[in-house]
Formats: structure tokens, C-alpha cells, sequence
């Protein structure tokens, strides 16, 4: 297993260093990499050969012992150990061909980023993306996927194109049967909260490529996650 830990444990891309730091110690988990029972390195190790800082894997490892799939343990042999049992989607679920949805919605909503900052908007259209990101950042975690969702339709809606905006909210159903199974945390959910300021902030500033490199970088936060609970 050595070589697979070090496919796995190399370094993360920057942008979004929590999610796939979440990624890959669920792909070492769920492939058997660091079997059930057995201890993952530890937090300095991980940190180096992942690139990222010693808090990012520690609020890593403790949303996957929020979720159960990791435990830690204190003393001489203590450390973070992996479950005899980890969770598994529900019986039967289906999640689909999750590559097909996550690239249709890359292309559909950073196109929308884009396409609805080199628009000239209109006070109430900038008005109302200023709603949508306030309610997504104070939403409840039971709230969340609904704000989060209102804001994202909203970017469509400020292209100015119904057929878009009607893709756009068909993509989102798909990719929140998947958001749906797997657990909020709550590192993503502030990451991504500050994300959608900078995606809104291209688009009110009339930046169209800073508007689709902040959306391409928060939807790829996302896949992470998902690839790492569900692939």
C-alpha cells in the first residue's frame, strides 16, 4: 500500500485545500488503502505530503469523525484509525453517471458566471444577486442546500436566458440528488460562502473572467467532495 499512499497523499491544489484533503483521505478509506482498524499517518505527515497546513487536515479528519468513518484515539498508540464499519449510501440508491453530471454542470454554470458578468445589469437583477448570496450566508445548515441552490438559478437568471436558466436548474436537481448523499461540513460551507461573495463580486464588477475562474473553482470544491463519498 505504499505506492497507492503515495498516489494519494501528494499535494492539493490550493484553491480548495479542505475539500480535497477530505477527497483524498476518503478515497484511502473507501479503497482499502488504510484498511479498517488501521491508523492513518498522522496529522504532521499528512500535512506535508498533502501540501496544506496541520489545521486544514485536522478540521478534515474531525468532519470525518463527525460522519463515522474515522475515530481518534489519545495515548502512546493513539491516533486517527479508520472504523471497522464505515457509512454507505442508502440501500439502493443510484447516483448516476456522477462525472456526466458534475462536467454538464461546470460547463453550464460557469458559462452563466461568466455570461452574466459582461451583461450590463440592471438595479433590481443586482439587487436580487445580493439577496440570494445574503441568504445563502446566513442560511441554517437545514436551509442551506435551498439557499444555496436559489443563488446559483439567480447567476443564471442574470444571463437574461430563460433556456440557460431552465438548464441551469435541471443540472442543479441532479447534482442535489448527489449533494444529498453525503454529509454537510461545515469548513466546506464556510468556504463556499466566501466563494460565492467573490463569484458575485466579479459579476456586479463586470469581470466575466474572474466571474468563471471563482465559479470554476467553487465547483470543483464540490466534486471533490462528492468524488471522495461517493466514487
Amino acid at each position: 500500500m505504499e505506492h497507492a499512499q503515495e498516489a494519494l497523499f501528494r499535494p492539493v491544489r490550493a484553491g480548495n485545500a479542505f475539500e480535497e484533503t477530505v477527497e483524498r483521505l476518503m478515497q484511502a478509506i473507501r479503497l482499502g488503502v488504510v484498511a479498517p482498524g488501521e491508523r492513518l499517518p498522522s496529522e504532521r505527515e499528512l500535512a506535508t505530503r498533502l501540501g496544506v497546513s496541520r489545521v486544514t487536515v485536522r478540521e478534515a479528519i474531525r468532519s470525518l469523525q463527525e460522519n463515522h468513518y474515522v475515530e481518534s484515539r489519545r495515548g502512546r498508540y493513539g491516533g486517527t484509525f479508520v472504523n471497522a464499519v464505515i457509512p454507505k449510501p442508502a440501500p439502493g440508491k443510484e447516483f448516476g453517471d456522477i462525472h456526466d453530471a458534475l462536467t454538464l454542470r461546470k460547463v453550464l454554470e460557469t458559462g452563466a458566471a461568466e455570461t452574466a458578468a459582461g451583461r450590463s445589469l440592471g438595479p433590481a437583477e443586482r439587487r436580487g444577486l445580493r439577496a440570494r448570496l445574503e441568504e445563502a450566508s446566513t442560511a441554517s445548515l437545514g436551509e442551506y442546500r435551498r439557499k444555496d441552490s436559489r443563488l446559483h438559478l439567480a447567476i443564471a437568471e442574470a444571463t437574461g436566458s430563460a433556456s440557460l436558466t431552465a438548464a441551469v436548474a435541471e443540472s442543479r436537481m441532479r447534482a442535489n440528488e448527489l449533494l444529498d448523499g453525503i454529509p454537510l461540513l461545515e469548513p466546506n460551507l464556510a468556504h463556499s460562502n466566501a466563494q460565492h461573495e467573490r463569484i458575485i463580486a466579479s459579476i456586479l464588477d463586470g469581470d466575466p473572467v474572474s466571474a468563471r475562474q471563482a465559479m470554476a473553482e467553487h465547483l470543483d470544491g464540490t466534486a471533490s467532495l462528492l468524488r471522495g463519498f461517493l466514487v
